[in-house]
This record gives C-alpha cells, structure tokens and sequence, in this order.
C-alpha cells in the first residue's frame, strides 16, 4: 500500500480508564481529561478487584465481607464520578480478574482508546509493566495510552508529539491517530525514523538516504492535515528504543506515539515487542501504542 492512501480518520469517541486507585493510575488522570474533553468523549473508568469470598474466608464472615466491599465499591464509584466530572462516565466496579474483565469492558463499550498508568509496584501497574503488557499492546484491538513509571507529572497537555515510524504498515497505522491528537490539541507533531547503523563503506551515503526517508514520512501525512499541523522530520540511526527516547527527551515531547504488530508478527517488527517495552518502561511522557491488523 502506497504510503499516500493512508487513511486519516481516526476516533477517540469511547475510553475507558482502567484504575486500582494507585499512584500510579492517578497520574494518568490529566490526560484521561484533556482527551476526553478535546474529543468530546464518553468514558468508562474500570476498577476491579478480587473477590471478597475466596476458599480461604471462614464462613462466618461472608456476609460482613459482603457488606462491607459492597460499600466500598460504591465509595470508590462514586470517588470515580466525582474525579471526571463534566464528563459522560461510566463507573464500573467489577470483581474477577484483571485481564479479562479489561478484554470485556474493552468489547462491550466499544473502546476506542485504552489509558492505563504503570507507576505502581503491584495491582494494574505491575500487571501492566511485565510479560503481560507486551499481550495488552499487540491484542487489544484499539489504541493503548500507557502513563510509564519514569513519565514526569504533567497538567495532561499535548503540545509536542513525537511519531515514531520505520514506515512498514505497523507504523503507518498509527499515523491517524498521531494527527487527530496533534489537530485536536494544535501540537507540533514531529515524524521520526531510526535508521540502522550504516556501515562507512556502505555504497549508499547518508546524504542520499536522509531525503528519500524524510519525502517517505512526508507521504503519511495527507496535505489537507499537513495544512493543519506543524511538522517536523527527523531521520537518526542506531538503536530504535535508545533514540526514540533520546529524541523524546530532547525535545521534551509530551507523548510519545508507536505502532506496534500483532504477536504473529513480532519476529519481523522493526518496532518489536523489546523496542515497545522499552520506550513504554522508559519515556518520560506517555506513550500511544496502536495496534497493525
């Protein structure tokens, strides 16, 4: 598929915020806000929990436990409702576990973006930042925005995004989402793409490389968005995780945005499942992975 053709309609009309009232989850917050309001969106805030009755409760005590995570739930919903007032939001409180009350919430509310935090050390962050993020980001089917332990606190503002590509389909997907974020909040969206290392005695000079990469990135951006967006190009070579948060740091960029391929694919990804986890683990901004079908 030719790079001009890439579709630039994109959606954040349904988010769902997945939350363990942590640190963490907090920090993600603002940006729950800013996009939800810049996109007019209706959101559903998760919380779940274990349940209250396990094989190792006495008895005796169900019907209290009951009782009193029957409450809770209804403080903490009530907690979420007040966090994102102003917003249409959707409180649930469900009790199983974590990965598959996500994948049905996901489902039955026709996300369109999933936010999540990953400071903490346990609940939802550390569920996010082991094995199992790398099977959130590559499964999922709609846009993951993950807030990572080394992201600065922010007001949730989105005035320098940086959009990394090798420009294989994988990236170029995330090329819509990457421009209705940089419309909505008048960013400056700059391309980046990271070139292997080149041998000195390649036959092929960077001098001759750098434009045929930037005229590339260039054709992900139709001309009537480009018209609308400030851009930039930027071509680096060496380790794709090491210089995207290189760039990022840089240039203070306040989201990061990455394709990423499915699991059958991981093997062939210039963007692969390492480079993802790295730059999620590592930014100091959050980071918008989408998923290529």
């Amino acid at each position: 598929m030719n790079t001009a053709t890439v579709k630039t309609q994109a959606k954040f009309q349904n988010i769902l915020f997945a939350t363990d009232f942590s640190e963490a989850a907090a920090h993600a917050i603002p940006y729950v806000k800013k996009i939800a309001q810049a996109f007019n969106a209706n959101l559903v805030a998760l919380h779940v929990r274990p349940p209250v009755v396990t094989t190792t409760t006495p008895p005796l005590t169900w019907a209290n436990d009951i009782e009193v995570n029957k409450s809770e739930d209804e403080r903490k919903r009530h907690e979420l409702l007040n966090i994102f007032a102003g917003i249409r939001t959707n409180a649930l409180i469900e009790v199983g576990d974590v990965q598959a009350c996500l994948r049905a919430a996901i489902d039955t509310n026709h996300t369109d973006l999933v936010v999540i935090g990953t400071r903490g050390s346990n609940g939802l962050g550390k569920f996010l930042l082991g094995s199992v993020a790398e099977e959130i980001f590559r499964t999922v089917s709609c846009p993951v925005l993950t807030v990572g332990p080394c992201s600065h606190e922010a007001t949730g503002d989105l005035r320098e995004i940086l959009y990394a590509t090798d420009i294989n389909p994988a990236s170029r997907g995330a090329a819509p989402y990457a421009i209705a974020l940089a419309k909505a909040f008048q960013s400056r969206l700059t391309l980046l793409h990271v070139a292997p290392e080149q041998d000195p005695e390649d036959l092929v000079s960077p001098v001759n490389v750098r434009p045929s990469l930037e005229q590339a990135m260039s054709e992900l951006i139709p001309a009537d968005d480009a018209a609308q967006c400030r851009l930039g190009y930027l071509v680096k070579c060496g380790d794709p995780g090491e210089k995207i948060l290189e760039v990022a740091h840089l240039g203070e960029a306040d989201l990061i945005v990455l394709g990423a391929r499915p699991e059958k694919e991981i093997a062939a990804a210039h963007l692969r499942g390492a480079v993802v986890h790295k730059v999620v683990s590592q930014a100091e901004c959050p980071v918008l992975t989408i998923r290529h079908f």
